[in-house]
């Protein structure tokens, strides 16, 4: 039986939540699943995700909303395709089934056309049913959690931090999980520029939740974003057992720390690398994919390490379930040398593209993932003045390809080191202008001063 804490048939209905199920059990494992979705854990006690989501199958094989949760995270994980993956697409094809064959609340047949179209990738529309959840049930934190991910993914920076914002108001203290909709809040703060404000709610939060890793992760982009160093070192240092324990982000809030530790030309690979292997997570393995990029531009050599890599993204290489996991997953194939994964990659997303249908991430292809890819490819072959060519156009459109300001930085570097090595003297001049842009926006920061002097070094 699960703890007392977990809610069931009356605890959702008292909340004006009701779940279209008479098993208390069911209810409280939906609870339990919710729960370490937002706190980026697998409760072992419980028996992690896992064990929870084939729990809740047993106890009611027919809760839409059991399906909702259980085939939704498998979507948002993004480690699998709804148009390669049969079992998955089957899963969701059965969720509407289920759903159509019930008498459910509008609330939950809203629940499962948003992950349908989030399954077909298209968040934008996904992302308007959570939101029209929302408005009537402002507390619903599977939509608002579902809708932060799906905003993330297609670099939705203000929809992500106004979507929190507007239900903050409806949330008590009293609530299941209510704070952690500060570190949800901060993050959407901190992605649009609200750094100040960021670190103050986050913290917030903290105060509140010592082991909630999102504010831990917010603070640690506020850090970055703002180049205080040894203020983010100490910090994530001084907290780490603390957000260690949340096994679904800690790999990634290894990865800011050891961002920290390149700034100083330090390394810590270990944990990032060992834990994406282990995981198999999408964050993990972007997360290990930029890593080795950036050391190889700080002159690292990690020849050895790109192989290792590609064992992990070489089967993905056909999902095109986003375009930020397409151009990491480019960069281990083109690290590893290995041109045929290469270019199928490049070939598939070409393909799609012709075609997007309603899928936002294949829409955004010929225009932005595509050019981007083959920026990378033109770098690779040292072909830099083909690389600024492509990538500079685009500076101002990456955001549309996801991920965090401080993820997508690997690309902005990309270019700059492009400028830099681009025989062209124009080129030249515009990778100065784009470190004094950079030193503006982040002053202070170890990484603009090396790049400053290598530009000098090259060109003087």
């Amino acid at each position: 039986m699960l703890a007392a804490s977990y809610r069931d048939c009356q605890a959702w209905r008292a909340e004006g939540l009701p779940l279209s199920t008479s098993s208390n059990e069911a209810c409280k494992l939906y609870d339990a699943i919710l729960t370490q979705y937002v706190k980026w854990r697998n409760d072992e006690t419980l028996g992690g995700f896992e064990g929870c989501i084939s729990a809740i199958q047993a106890a009611d094989p027919n809760f839409v909303m059991g399906h909702v949760i259980s085939t939704g995270l498998e979507l948002v994980a993004t480690t699998s395709s709804t148009r390669l993956d049969e079992r998955l697409a089957g899963a969701v094809k059965q969720t509407v089934e289920l759903a159509n064959s019930q008498d459910i609340s509008p609330r939950e047949r809203l629940h499962v056309k948003a992950m349908e179209l989030f399954s077909h990738g298209n968040f934008p529309k996904a992302c308007d049913v959570w939101e029209d959840i929302l408005v009537d049930h402002p507390t619903d934190l599977l939509a608002l959690k579902f809708s932060h991910d799906a905003y993330f993914y297609m670099g939705a920076q203000t929809p992500m931090r106004d979507s929190v914002a507007r239900v903050l108001p409806y949330w008590k203290p009293h609530m299941p999980l209510s704070s952690c909709l500060k570190g949800l809040y901060s993050f959407g703060l901190l992605e649009t520029r609200f750094y100040d404000q960021a670190e103050k709610v986050a913290m917030e939060g903290l105060a509140l939740t010592p082991d909630d890793a999102w504010s831990v992760h917010s603070v640690a982009h506020v850090c970055e974003m703002k180049a205080e160093v040894d203020k983010g070192l100490k910090f994530m240092e001084g907290r780490e057992k603390d957000w260690q324990v949340s096994d679904v982000l800690a790999s990634h809030n290894y990865w800011h720390w050891a961002l920290y530790f390149i700034e100083k030309v330090k390394i810590i690979m270990s944990f990032v690398f060992k834990r994406c292997k282990a995981s198999g997570s999408m964050l993990d393995t972007v997360d290990a994919s930029s890593m080795l990029c950036r050391l190889e531009m700080e002159g690292v050599c990690v020849k050895d390490r790109w192989q290792e890599l590609l064992q992990v993204t070489q089967p993905h290489t056909d999902d095109h379930v986003t375009l930020f996991n397409d151009l990491h997953f480019l960069m281990v194939s083109l690290g590893a040398k290995e041109s045929r994964t290469s270019q199928r990659l490049l070939e598939g997303l070409q393909e799609l593209a012709k075609e997007p249908g309603e899928n936002q991430q294949h829409q955004l292809a010929g225009t932005v993932g595509v050019p981007m890819c083959q920026a990378m490819m033109e770098y690779n072959q040292g072909n830099y003045n083909q690389a600024v060519e492509l990538l500079y156009p685009l500076r101002y459109r990456m955001v549309d390809i996801g991920g965090s300001d401080a993820q997508r930085d690997l690309f902005n570097q990309l270019l700059i080191h492009a400028a830099m090595k681009s025989e062209n003297k124009h080129h030249q001049k515009l990778g100065r202008c784009l470190l004094v842009e950079r030193d503006a926006v982040r002053p202070n920061s170890p990484l603009t001063h090396r790049l400053m002097q290598r530009a000098r070094a090259l060109h003087d």
